[in-house]
């Protein structure tokens, strides 16, 4: 298997060469394959840079790897496209790992920038998690290249900086401390009522109890149905709305008529409608933590989780109550058993606080790197 992947990336090389034959163009390119569909940091950055630059050429691909030879066949093809906007580009921007940015030369004059799609340094990953369950092997990372060829990575906060610089495996001269675009909607007012009076359309018995948000972060196996359950069977739901928002990418469905499962909108614009909120080890915790909603922690697997992952920061530190019993998490919310300072220390110590837009002050930073 290496000596095939050596020789693939050999003869990529080969066809880049003359693919950056073509000049370099006044463009930026953003390359995902976290979905197929652009982010909302992509989408809100690509429109600044425009409006800031009309003669500029922004460049959106975001294609997932899918399983199936036929799709792989198709992301292969994708990747000469790729290739082809990389080498003609003055900046490209990550939100994930791109094989085509880490195995290939390039021209000297492109800037790399990875704006990591999680925020805040909160579970393990990358190069802190080589040869662990849910992570890569070393052998293929090295093989692959793994998160070679970046310039620049952006981090949201100086806390998480030494968390990231390993994770990507870069020396610390190379971060920057740069929240993404969508801290300028989260921190919205006007915003954030917009997206109230959408969910509340939608769903009007949300106006009549408080609202519990239940947003865990993903699974690949199927076990957690059970766990939901038992979290649903606890809510006294007389007094309360139980809103279940699972990770895009989880095939898992809740059918209980008693909670609101909901794939229409977003965690966080779920989270403006929710007195409280209940998560594990999901990374959207920064933003919940931003919107300054009190947080609560079911953590029926921990152990588990831990062994297969682990975190940067201590657990047990997490702005609020944490528990494998569901019964204590709805007591806990029950008795108002939460403190709205420290989840704002939380998000104040994770995220930088920046005047003058988020996504204005990385339109500005892109435009210098070009120059």
């Amino acid at each position: 298997m290496s000596i095939i992947i050596k020789v693939g990336i050999f003869l990529l090389n080969i066809i880049y060469f003359f693919i950056k034959l073509f000049p370099t163009k006044n463009k930026v390119t953003f390359i995902s394959r976290e979905k197929n569909q652009p982010s909302l940091d992509f989408i809100l950055l690509s429109e600044a840079l425009k409006k800031k630059d009309n003669d500029l050429e922004v460049v959106i691909l975001c294609r997932r790897i899918e399983k199936g030879l036929k799709n792989r066949i198709s992301y292969g093809l994708h990747m000469f496209v790729q290739m082809y906007h990389i080498a003609t580009s003055k900046v490209v921007i990550l939100d994930t790992y791109c094989i085509c940015i880490s195995v290939l030369r390039h021209k000297k004059s492109l800037k790399v920038v990875q704006m990591w799609h999680a925020m805040g340094s909160f579970k393990k990953f990358g190069y802190s998690i080589l040869d662990q369950k849910e992570g890569s092997s070393s052998k293929l990372a090295k093989l692959m290249h793994m998160h070679e060829n970046y310039d620049y990575v952006f981090t949201s906060s100086q806390s998480c900086l030494k968390n990231f610089a390993k994770a990507f495996n870069v020396s610390e001269d190379k971060m920057v401390v740069m929240p993404p675009p969508k801290v300028d909607l989260i921190k919205d007012a006007k915003k954030i009522n917009e997206n109230k009076k959408k969910i509340l359309e939608k769903y009007p018995s949300l106006r009549k109890k408080e609202n519990i948000l239940y947003a865990p972060t993903f699974r690949k196996n199927k076990g957690m149905k059970k766990d939901i359950q038992r979290l649903i069977d606890e809510v006294d739901f007389k007094k309360y709305n139980l809103i279940i928002k699972l990770h895009p990418l989880s095939a898992t469905v809740i059918n209980d008529e008693r909670v609101i499962f909901d794939r229409s909108f977003t965690t966080v614009e779920m989270a403006s409608v929710s007195d409280y909120v209940i998560t594990d080890y999901s990374a959207v915790v920064f933003e919940i933590a931003l919107l300054k909603k009190p947080l609560f922690f079911y953590a029926y697997d921990r152990d588990t989780y831990m062994n297969n992952r682990d975190f940067y920061i201590n657990f047990d530190d997490m702005p609020g109550v944490i528990s494998d019993d569901p019964k204590k998490i709805i007591k806990a919310i029950e008795k108002k058993k939460y403190d709205l300072e420290k989840v704002q220390e939380f998000a104040s110590e994770n995220v930088l606080e920046v005047k003058g837009g988020y996504t204005n002050r990385i339109v500005n930073f892109i435009f210098d790197i070009m120059k």
